[in-house]
């Protein structure tokens, strides 16, 4: 059976765990991370040596880097629904995916640090303007991309890139900032409530 290694809190290990609910993939899940197992012994560094969950086990194939880990379980695991095969759809998926990992994550980290965390290296008043600013920016371009589509972000139907955008749309409304009115984003919150995998690994009230 597929063992998922990494803290049920995490938003990349739910990353993972929202993306078995959809593909019904059972799993046994074991608590690593801040406050459980030590992700810098010996026998974790060996599985990742970055020191970071998620980590997946899938019988004698060993992989880390939760997008990396989502697009190996779709392609393992008969999600075609999920990451289609056709090489312009797959394009479209990936774009989301990557852009979440880089511009959106770069712009919330400053707010989520300070805001969530109260870490208090994330308290300088005009960081945490300027980048509550860029973050909502960068929610807003979402805003864009589901008022050309009406439905989902990259397209029509729901995608791997939707499990990462919808934690992130999580995040973003569960951090007590000042947020803009997109009504497009809303909408599309809704229809990620009608997920069962999202309900219980994205909106359940962890950031």
């Amino acid at each position: 059976m597929l063992k998922i290694l990494g803290k049920a809190s995490s938003i990349n290990v739910r990353k993972v765990l929202w993306t078995c609910a959809e593909l019904k993939l059972p799993y046994q899940r074991e608590d690593w991370g801040s406050g459980f197992q030590a992700t810098d012994t010996p026998a974790f560094l060996a599985l990742n040596p970055n020191a970071m969950v998620p980590v997946i086990v899938d019988g004698d194939f060993v992989l880390w880097e939760s997008n990396s880990i989502l697009r190996y379980l779709v392609n393992q695991y008969n999600g075609g629904h999920l990451y289609p095969s056709a090489p312009r759809a797959r394009a479209a998926v990936d774009q989301w995916l990557d852009w979440q990992a880089t511009d959106l994550n770069d712009a919330w980290r400053y707010p989520f640090m300070s805001l969530v965390r109260q870490s208090p290296a994330h308290q300088d008043p005009a960081q945490l303007a300027a980048s509550s600013a860029l973050w909502n920016a960068r929610m807003g371009l979402l805003e864009q991309r589901l008022q050309v589509t009406g439905a989902y972000i990259a397209g029509s139907d729901f995608s791997l890139a939707d499990v990462v955008i919808g934690l992130s749309l999580n995040r973003w409304r569960r951090t007590p900032l000042e947020h803009p009115q997109l009504p497009a984003l809303e909408a599309y919150h809704a229809r990620l409530r009608q997920r069962p995998g999202f309900l219980e690994h994205g909106d359940n009230g962890l950031v």
